[in-house]
């Protein structure tokens, strides 16, 4: 009598099965966990803090669909941020638009400058790319330097937050803190779709090979286009609500330095991941909070933790994570 197998092919892949992650299903428990986290954090944590956290996790979330999935590295993200952020200042101060009109004013100020910029970045490639994205936004920084309506050094500041519709008064922090948690977790979930969708596959088929993508049909310098025009303007949100958010739209936002900061959270979170921007973000913002005694040495220990990352940490810290659990399963 023949005694059935224990060990077969079928059994050996029922086993794997067993063990297999669902890409997509992990994700979706991972974005459940981080807004029920971010939701009971002012329970915990100062809500100003918080939500400066999120203004730069949905940034650094925007500069990684550009060289995360695109392999568009920009100098010059910082532009997007900063213009948005005095378009929606001035707007709610001196227009007096409502907060809601003033952010959709900062992120269309943010689109049409990525359209401009875009345009004219988009005709060359890598250093060249990058090189060009950084004189332009150097341009910005100096037309807001120069500007009449953006205060100069001083920028514009006691930018009332308004009332949302006319109804919800934004002046508390907890309205306010809100607001900017819905719009991180919108802007959130829109990266996601846009990354798992058909664009976001070609996308992805440009950054692997765009001769071969070329070759495939596809028009490569549209579909660059339209990634950087996404981005930039997801940038702006970002900027638009930082504004007032605190109540302040300064030339700090668009100097260059910003848009070194947004390349250092990426990279250190995880490039070309989902989470490991916000990830990159949070260790970054939380080390300029609790560590502003040191000063300047702030700006050595970013430096070294960034080394650290690039020789230990080569795919950041979501990165090596996945990959760990992946190779362990």
């Amino acid at each position: 009598m023949n005694t059935p197998q224990t060990h077969g092919p079928a059994t050996s892949a029922m086993k794997g099965s067993r063990f297999t992650v669902d890409p997509a299903r992990a994700q979706r428990i991972g974005f459940i966990v981080m807004a029920l986290v971010l939701a009971s954090a002012p329970l915990v944590v100062y809500p100003i803090f918080m939500m400066k956290l999120m203004c730069f996790a949905l940034f650094a979330c925007a500069f990684n669909l550009l060289i995360g999935f695109g392999g568009l590295l920009s100098f010059g993200h910082a532009m997007f941020l900063g213009s948005a952020g005095y378009v929606s200042a001035h707007a709610a101060k001196v227009w007096g638009f409502n907060p809601e009109f003033a952010i959709l004013a900062g992120t269309f100020t943010a689109v049409g400058l990525a359209v401009v910029t875009g345009l004219l970045a988009i005709r060359r490639q890598g250093i060249y790319f990058a090189m060009i994205t950084l004189a332009l936004a150097q341009m910005i920084f100096f037309f807001c330097l120069q500007a009449p309506f953006t205060g100069g050094e001083d920028g514009i500041q006691a930018v009332p937050r308004g009332q949302l519709f006319g109804l919800i008064d934004l002046s508390g922090n907890a309205a306010m803190y809100t607001l900017v948690l819905a719009i991180f977790l919108g802007g959130f979930l829109l990266i996601q779709r846009v990354v798992h969708s058909p664009f976001g596959q070609v996308l992805k088929a440009i950054r692997e090979n765009e001769a071969r993508a070329t070759s495939l049909g596809y028009d490569v310098d549209r579909y660059k286009l339209v990634a950087y025009v996404i981005s930039g303007g997801l940038a702006g949100v970002a900027g638009a609500t930082k504004a007032l958010v605190f109540q302040l739209a300064s030339l700090t936002d668009v100097h260059w330095t910003m848009s070194g900061e947004v390349v250092l959270m990426t990279l250190l979170g995880g490039m070309g991941t989902i989470f490991g921007p916000v990830v990159g973000a949070a260790v970054i913002i939380t080390m300029q909070n609790y560590l502003a005694q040191f000063g300047a040495w702030v700006t050595i220990i970013q430096g070294f933790i960034f080394v650290l990352c690039v020789l230990a940490f080569r795919r950041g810290i979501i990165g090596e994570i996945a990959h760990k659990l992946r190779t362990s399963l």
